[in-house]
């Protein structure tokens, strides 16, 4: 639909409240929009109002001109919440990614994990790479892009994630917690394999992984390539089950070996050895 000049117009106009002192109609649509929980609406109105008669909108387009800000308004604070809800250490987003420092990283993979739609078919995805090679920073920017496309996404540590799991276990209350990770549509878990697990540990991380198998996606970063899982589960069958869980039909995204902060700090001693 083309915008229409009443539309254009209030986009130049800050957001702020206008009130007619002492208009009893301005008071009866404020308290309305209160109740009817239309906070976009109740903001602007007198403003949209103002502009449709000085352009002579019709009735219609002034009406629509209203619904389309309060919906605009509710998909923001409805993106905001679902960020909100994955928990995400920092605010990384993809966009911010310099590619230039990792070419190992195609811009055009990224672009296709920006799109909800390997995580509504329960896809995983695996980033492999040193430390400093980005991993952490593309989780969150994919997390956050598919928050934004409206799914619910949580990040998580693997220890943090297990240790939940243990302290669950022993309060006998596993199952509720297990249920609401496999209620969330992207599980983002990272420094998977920096701890060496017990077998009580992996076994509790594999019921999510089967929990999750094939219906709810989950995207792994690790330091570890595939050969050095073994050492993490310490049980080469129940690595070999998690392992074949997390790269079915998965996107592998290697990030390589050189650090992006190493880089940085070298560059800065040096910049300061020259000045």
């Amino acid at each position: 639909m083309t915008p229409s000049k009443t539309s254009e117009t209030a986009e130049q106009v800050p957001p702020a409240r206008m009130r007619l002192p002492g208009d009893p109609e301005d008071a009866a649509i404020d308290e309305a929009c209160r109740d009817l929980r239309l906070p976009a609406v109740r903001e602007r109105f007198v403003e949209f109002a103002a502009t449709a008669r000085r352009e002579q909108s019709s009735y219609k387009q002034f009406l629509l001109d209203l619904l389309q800000v309060e919906r605009t308004d509710r998909d923001v604070r409805r993106q905001q919440r679902l960020v909100r809800a994955a928990k995400f250490p920092r605010p990384k987003r993809l966009e911010d990614f310099d590619y230039a420092k990792n070419p190992n990283v195609q811009p055009a993979i990224i672009g296709d994990l920006k799109s909800p739609t390997w995580v509504k078919e329960g896809r995983p995805l695996v980033l492999i790479g040193d430390s400093g090679t980005g991993k952490s920073h593309l989780l969150i920017g994919i997390g956050t892009a598919i928050a934004e496309a409206g799914l619910s996404v949580r990040y998580t540590t693997t220890s943090a994630l297990v240790s939940e799991l243990a302290e669950a276990d022993a309060a006998r209350r596993l199952s509720s917690v297990i249920a609401r990770y496999s209620k969330v549509d992207l599980l983002c878990l990272d420094e998977f394999g920096h701890l060496n697990l017990d077998k009580k540990g992996a076994k509790l991380l594999f019921q999510i992984f089967t929990e999750r198998e094939e219906c709810k996606a989950t995207a792994v970063a690790t330091n570890s390539p595939f050969v050095e899982w073994d050492s993490i589960f310490n049980d080469p069958r129940l690595c070999a089950a998690i392992a074949d869980r997390i790269t079915f039909r998965c996107t592998l995204l290697q990030t390589g070996t050189e650090s992006f902060r190493l880089q940085a700090t070298e560059a800065h001693h040096a910049a300061r050895a020259a000045s």
